[in-house]
């Protein structure tokens, strides 16, 4: 299948404004890409889908990951007086196996640097909340009580452990913020399996905007599942 697109696209101007609609010890690594992305012509059920990966087992059963969003163009001022500007992503994990997944997700502290801001790092958290496709029409992707969530967390590292049954699907949030100065640029995000790895990477492209770009994917989890490898 072709190429539809790469990773959830974000046109940053002093961060997400653009979008319309307002340490763990996993080791640090610069990976190669092992994964292929698999064209979705959007449908209704799949516009808001910009990355899909599917991987298979030896049974031919399936394990999807789907990458969405961004949602955002809000500012957040944490307890101590910092600015930020944010964005919500989700992603959805669709369980076709006849075994249970179990997921282990942590995003490091201070794992993925703003280009622009030396020693500045962006902030990547998880609510706790299930993100659901009846939600993807709604503000933030239908998440709530973001700013309670914020207050509490945004200094903190982040992390979600979830179990998915055979058949099920589970999705989740992601939360990206960075300090209002050195939001620029085009983002773009997507998690992805190698082995029994997860991988979550950020690509942020600067030329537009006249500014450094990074491209990095670190290890952020794991499941339990074994031998699953891309669908050709």
């Amino acid at each position: 299948m072709k190429y539809l697109h790469i990773y959830s696209l974000l046109l940053i101007s002093a961060f997400f404004t653009s979008c319309e609609q307002n340490k763990t010890d996993f080791k640090k690594a610069n990976v190669q890409s092992e994964t292929k992305d698999l064209t979705t012509i959007p449908g209704a059920n799949e516009k808001y889908i910009h990355t899909k990966y599917e991987y298979s087992d030896s049974n031919g059963s399936s394990l999807i990951i789907q990458n969405g969003g961004p949602k955002g163009g809000m500012k957040y001022t944490d307890p101590n007086g910092e600015v930020y500007s944010y964005a919500v992503f989700w992603t959805r994990i669709i369980n076709e196996t006849d075994n249970p997944l179990k997921l282990k997700i942590a995003f490091p502290v201070d794992s993925y640097p703003v280009p622009s801001l030396p020693d500045k790092y962006f902030k990547i958290l998880i609510p706790p909340d299930t993100m659901t496709l009846d939600k993807e029409p709604l503000y933030l992707f239908g998440l709530t009580d973001l700013k309670s969530f914020l207050n509490k967390s945004i200094h903190k590292s982040s992390s979600l452990k979830r179990t998915i049954n055979p058949k099920k699907s589970s999705g989740f949030y992601v939360v990206m913020l960075s300090l209002v100065e050195g939001a620029h640029g085009t983002m773009r995000t997507g998690l992805s399996l190698k082995g029994q790895n997860l991988y979550y990477r950020i690509k942020i492209d600067g030329s537009k905007s006249n500014t450094k770009s990074e491209d990095k994917e670190i290890r952020i989890g794991s499941i339990n599942l074994k031998n699953l490898r891309i669908k050709e």
